[in-house]
């Protein structure tokens, strides 16, 4: 290894994304044994020539939970040996916190955690997760969210946008949850998440059980269902410490390897905080029946 990169978004942690990651290299750059190098991620035009031209150095990703999806979408088809480390700056950090590491241990190794993902499938269209897959109240939390940070550059208030979301912003929708091939149904349903982490959305523990790098490979689907807009209001801090899954009659959590969520009508969907709108269902695949179905798929297409 003869010298570090740190490859930053500039625009995570809300904009500071840039003093963040010199600050960072000042801190570390005595420790290292290498130089270390800033490169802005959003600049980078193709990673595979980059890993090319790098392929004894050490990858430093600097930005939040929003970066580090980028990143492993951004690289899906690209073979690596480098050692990879991060750096938590975003608004969030549920990785971070999930994997028990805290920001003064930074920079901390990720490389086993960015391989072998689960995957999201919506319309056709695969995209890897590395947190969770929102659906429901948490996925219009980001719509909205993305809309005021179009109008204005002050912090958003997603915890504000939740409360309104509940009050009246955002209708539950009654639900079919397929998990390897099993059929529930649901109604009032205010969120159907599936989780590779036990975090997301800021610190929301919604799948308290779920371990990312378990032995089992499986995925966890939560669902948060209630007539009541009130009963809702009371049960939503629940989430925060995992407390929810005490209630059976409004929360329920089931796992498996394929798991498919259908809402009765189109709501915004988030994939570790990038949004999609307007979405009716998607399938989300544990990493072992991703790489599966890819190569049946490929075996059909060659018949």
């Amino acid at each position: 290894m003869k010298k570090y990169f740190i490859l930053y978004n500039p625009l995570a942690g809300n904009g500071t994304g840039e003093k963040s990651a010199i600050k960072i290299k000042t801190r570390i750059q005595p420790k290292m044994e290498h130089p270390v190098e800033l490169v802005d991620m959003t600049k980078v035009a193709d990673y595979k020539e980059f890993f090319a031209s790098n392929a004894d150095a050490g990858i430093i990703i600097c930005g939040g939970d929003g970066t580090l999806n980028r990143f492993i979408n951004d690289t899906s088809d690209i073979e690596f040996k480098n050692k990879m480390y991060y750096c938590a700056i975003g608004t969030g950090n549920d990785f971070l916190r999930d994997i028990g590491e805290t920001k003064k241990k930074m920079p901390v190794e990720i490389g086993s955690y960015i391989k072998n993902l689960p995957v999201c499938e919506i319309d056709g269209k695969r995209y890897r997760f590395i947190n969770g897959v929102g659906y429901g109240i948490d996925g219009y939390c980001c719509e909205e969210g993305d809309r005021i940070k179009e109008k204005t550059k002050r912090k958003v208030n997603y915890s504000l946008i939740a409360l309104k979301g509940l009050i009246y912003g955002f209708k539950p929708r009654n639900a079919t949850v397929i998990v390897d091939g099993e059929v529930h149904k649901f109604e009032k349903v205010w969120i159907a998440p599936v989780m590779n982490g036990r975090y997301y959305g800021g610190g929301i523990m919604a799948a308290p059980n779920q371990e990312r790098n378990s032995e089992e490979k499986t995925l966890s689907v939560t669902i948060l269902r209630t007539k009541s807009k009130l009963s809702a209001l009371f049960y939503f801090p629940t989430l925060y410490k995992g407390k929810h899954t005490k209630f059976k009659h409004i929360s329920t959590v089931l796992t498996g390897k394929v798991i498919t969520v259908e809402f009765d009508e189109p709501s915004p969907l988030q994939i570790d905080g990038e949004t999609f709108h307007n979405i009716k269902s998607y399938t989300a695949y544990a990493c072992g029946e991703v790489s599966s179905r890819l190569k049946d798929e490929k075996e059909k297409a060659t018949v």
